[in-house]
C-alpha cells in the first residue's frame, strides 16, 4: 500500500470534519471515530467508529479493523476534545469526569493502542491536540485546562516511552477556533479578551493547525518528538 493511513477522533465536525476533507484531498486512507455518525459525504477511502474514546472495548474493535483491513497505522490525530465554560465552584462533577475520560483518558487508550500496531513497521507519528487555556490559565476553564496539561504531559512522556518504536509524538496548542463547541457559547468580549494576551491577537483556523500537523508528520522531521508548538505567540 502507498497510501498513508491516518486515524482521527472527533470527526464529526469542527477540526475533525476539516482534518478528514484535508487530508481527504491528499488521497490519505483515514478511519474516524466520534460519538456521533457524521452528517457529510467523503471523497475518499474513509471508514466511520461511532464510540466512545474512552470505551476500551470499542476502541480495541477498531483497531482490530484496522489491522485487519490494512495491517498498519502510520498516523494518529487524537482530536476529539470536549470542554466546558463555567467557574469551579459551579461545575457539575459529571461534567468533569466527561472532560477528563473524553480528553485523557481517550487520548491516553488511541495513543497506547495506535503504538500497538505502529511498531510493527518500526514508525508512527502521534499528534495529540492542547490548548492555549492550559499556558494562559484561563478563569472558567479549570476542568478543561487541566486536562490538556495531562494531555501535554502525556505526549512528553509518550515521546520518551516510543521513541524505540520509531514513533514520535508532538502536540499543538490552537488559540481559541470560532464556530467550534468550545467557543460557540463563549459571549464575544470574553473571546476577545483571551485574544489581547496572545502576542498575535487573532483566531487559530483549522488551516492553521493543518499547517502545523503537516510540519509534524512530514517524514522529514523524524527527529522532532516531544514538543508543543502554540499558535498565537504564547
Amino acid at each position: 500500500m502507498t497510501k498513508r493511513v491516518i486515524l482521527i477522533s472527533g470527526t464529526s465536525r469542527g477540526i475533525g470534519k476539516y482534518f478528514v476533507e484535508y487530508f481527504s484531498k491528499k488521497g490519505f486512507v483515514i478511519i474516524g471515530c466520534s460519538r456521533k455518525p457524521l452528517e457529510y459525504k467523503t471523497n475518499s477511502e474513509y471508514h466511520h467508529f461511532c464510540l466512545e474514546v474512552s470505551d476500551e472495548k470499542k476502541v480495541k474493535e477498531m483497531f482490530s479493523f484496522i489491522r485487519k483491513k490494512y495491517g498498519r497505522l502510520d498516523i494518529l490525530i487524537n482530536n476529539a476534545g470536549i470542554g466546558s465554560m463555567n467557574h469551579s465552584m459551579l461545575i457539575p462533577i459529571k461534567t468533569v469526569q466527561n472532560i477528563l475520560n473524553t480528553n485523557v483518558v481517550g487520548t491516553f487508550l488511541l495513543s497506547r493502542e495506535a503504538v500497538k500496531l505502529m511498531k510493527q513497521n518500526n514508525f508512527g507519528k502521534i499528534i495529540n491536540l492542547v490548548s492555549v487555556a492550559s499556558s494562559l490559565k484561563l478563569e472558567g476553564e479549570a476542568a478543561y485546562a487541566a486536562s490538556k496539561s495531562a494531555v501535554l504531559t502525556l505526549t512528553e512522556i509518550m515521546a520518551r516511552e516510543f521513541a524505540e518504536y520509531g514513533i514520535a509524538v508532538n502536540a499543538v496548542g490552537p488559540t481559541p477556533v470560532l464556530g467550534t463547541d468550545l467557543t460557540k457559547g463563549v459571549p464575544k468580549e470574553k473571546l476577545n479578551r483571551f485574544l489581547e494576551r496572545q502576542a498575535i491577537p487573532k483566531f487559530s483556523t483549522p488551516k492553521d493547525i493543518c499547517n502545523v500537523v503537516d510540519f509534524f508528520i512530514n517524514k522529514k522531521n523524524d527527529m522532532i518528538t516531544g514538543q508543543v508548538l502554540y499558535l498565537g505567540g504564547i
